[in-house]
């Protein structure tokens, strides 16, 4: 019925998860869902990041700027970032951004004394709080077997009689204000793929057609079995909607070998954190910062003074 609407019970699987990634179904929901659910995980999850440097001493060559950008993008561990208060609506330092409940002080003193360069890193920053420092991926690195070198993130190098010296205050923030504060290195989804092919069009085929249809695809969706002569599909998620296997195979007179449609209500999720917070904190963080926004709306459906926060969105949704 046109304009109906319908109470959905959206369902998550985890396939795969690790402290820096995730992989998961999202069910019985449609793009809309899907999409805001990517949005506020990338910019809307709260993180802390370097946002005030004061530079003492910098004799290096790259000029103070540059090191506080540098500064800016180390991520930092996140977890309490949800129970901080933003620096602006903080009461107990009147929005100074300079207090234990919206900040938390760094502290950077390097010299080189001798001939050899020195590696100035994250693992310099020392914190006022030791729930908030620099991540370690040596950790990550280790689980997944690959060789790291856990002097941290290089900030600068000196040389010998160079100096740099600095206090640095971090604060709470959302990857739309900056991206030094998107705790997502890249959150993807795609609609999960269904894919039949025709046996009695496939059984037309010579085994040399069959094998050139299945190279044709980019990716290995497909494989042909030498001995049997069949053709499977062994990997559908590895489909990227590039129809090239549709169009060999209404070049070769076999319209209908295949039929690949997208499930509309299926998603599957790749999300990569920066390391601020592990890829299960995102996700979980994401949802509630979700379920708040809308319950927000669903309060402005019934109070004329959500005005104030929606403007003439929420004037129109009440048909104003």
């Amino acid at each position: 019925m046109e304009g109906s609407s319908y109470q959905r019970f959206p369902k998550v699987k985890i396939r795969e998860l690790r402290d820096d990634y995730a992989k998961f179904e999202l069910r019985d929901t449609d793009a809309s869902m899907a999409n805001a659910l990517r949005r506020v995980m990338i910019a809307e999850v709260p993180t802390i990041a370097i946002d005030l440097v004061e530079i003492e001493v910098n004799s290096s060559v790259l000029n103070d700027e540059f090191i506080a950008h540098r500064l800016g993008l180390i991520p930092l561990t996140s977890e309490r970032a949800m129970s901080m208060r933003f620096s602006r609506d903080c009461d107990a330092c009147d929005g100074d951004g300079q207090c234990e409940f919206c900040s938390v002080e760094f502290h950077l003193r390097a010299k080189c004394h001798n001939d050899q360069t020195l590696d100035v890193t994250s693992k310099d920053l020392y914190s006022s709080d030791h729930t908030v420092v620099p991540v370690d991926f040596s950790d990550s690195a280790a689980a997944t077997g690959e060789a790291l070198d856990s002097k941290g993130i290089i900030i600068v190098k000196l040389r010998r009689g160079q100096e740099l010296r600095l206090r640095a205050i971090a604060r709470k923030g959302i990857g739309k204000d900056h991206a030094k504060w998107s705790p997502a290195a890249t959150v993807t989804f795609m609609y999960e793929p269904s894919i039949h092919i025709n046996e009695d069009l496939m059984d037309t085929l010579t085994p040399e057609e069959k094998r050139t249809w299945v190279e044709s695809c980019p990716t290995r969706v497909f494989e042909f079995d030498s001995v049997t002569h069949q053709v499977t599909v062994v990997d559908p998620e590895a489909y990227t909607y590039d129809d090239e296997v549709i169009k060999k195979a209404e070049a070769m007179g076999k319209a209908g070998l295949v039929d690949i449609t997208a499930k509309e209500d299926s998603f599957i999720f790749t999300v990569e954190s920066t390391g601020a917070i592990k890829a299960s904190q995102l996700i979980l963080n994401a949802i509630d910062i979700l379920k708040q926004k809308l319950d927000a709306v669903r309060l402005s459906d019934d109070t004329v003074e959500a005005d104030d926060q929606f403007g003439e969105l929420g004037a129109h949704m009440r048909g104003g």
